[in-house]
């Protein structure tokens, strides 16, 4: 009995003395920025078999603990803009070495990495091996493998592999039929503002983390706009073709029965026309990911 309360003292110990290291780790992170050091430099034991072989059976405690760190971290970064994530995937691999059970380290952590920056950590490929880690730790979770076409479909344009990702999950028990429809679409289409609408709107529900919620909120949101707008470009087009020349208001489409109403944009602004005929949003800043948004 004293024997095993000396192992749970040191473990403790232990445990204090890592977050103690963590929040040094952190500490420094916040000294060298602005510097030309970089921030592996200073993370705190970097090995996490290291980290696991020390936390003498509390290592699920230590990967909650590099998971907070990790959240924190891609906090910090994120609301500084920033394009610099050096850190975020090696808190990721020492969490999961920790637990490769910890599912949310995988799911969330792979948006934080994958996001082109200053959204995320502009990794996709790191993204796409941390799913892969998961998915062989935890082969029966199905939702691992939608995580690992997101990935292949949004960050690295590989629709073959993001085909194969879908249709490995749907063969999963328990696996929601639309895995199947997912893989058949990786197929039909490539670059398609639906499918990437359909799967932003699958994470915005499914993941909990605020963060990853806006960045989803403003793809949808984008995606929403753009489909607008092209659709709006094609109606000014058409009035050119009747009228000979573009439209020098949405008044003038409306008296020519092409509009009902001025149209506006997902955030209820009207959209701009401009004399070439293009549209545009008021306030880029709100629709960050739409393509020729100015």
């Amino acid at each position: 009995m004293k024997s095993q309360r000396r192992v749970t003292a040191v473990a403790l110990v232990l445990l204090v003395v890592l977050f103690a290291g963590s929040v040094a780790s952190r500490r420094q992170v916040d000294r060298l920025r602005g510097t030309e050091s970089t921030l592996e430099d200073v993370l705190y034991l970097s090995s996490g078999k290291t980290v696991k072989r020390f936390s003498l059976g509390y290592s699920s405690l230590l990967a909650d603990i590099y998971w907070t760190r990790a959240v924190q971290y891609f906090g910090s970064r994120h609301m500084q803009h920033s394009y610099r994530y050096d850190l975020l995937y090696p808190l990721l691999d020492i969490t999961t070495d920790l637990d490769p059970n910890l599912i949310v380290a995988y799911e969330t952590g792979s948006i934080f990495l994958s996001q082109k920056g200053p959204e995320g950590a502009g990794q996709p490929d790191k993204a796409a091996a941390l799913v892969e880690k998961g998915i062989r730790a935890n082969p029966e979770y199905w939702r691992l493998y939608f995580s690992l076409g997101f990935i292949h479909y949004m960050d690295r344009h590989d629709y073959k592999a993001a085909h194969d990702a879908f249709l490995k999950g749907s063969e999963v028990p328990g696996a929601l039929s639309w895995m199947k429809v997912m893989a058949a679409r990786m197929s039909e289409k490539a670059d398609d503002p639906e499918t990437a609408a359909y799967l932003w709107k699958t994470i915005y529900e499914t993941v909990t983390d605020k963060d990853v919620r806006g960045t989803a909120l403003l793809h949808l949101t984008s995606l929403h706009a753009e489909a607008d707008i092209a659709g709006l470009e094609q109606r000014t087009r058409l009035y050119r073709q009747e009228f000979g020349a573009f439209p020098s208001s949405w008044s003038d489409m409306m008296r020519a029965g092409i509009l009902q109403t001025i149209p506006l944009d997902p955030n209820g602004d009207a959209y701009k026309l401009s004399p070439d005929g293009s549209v545009h949003v008021q306030d880029p800043a709100k629709f960050r990911f739409l393509i020729n948004s100015q």
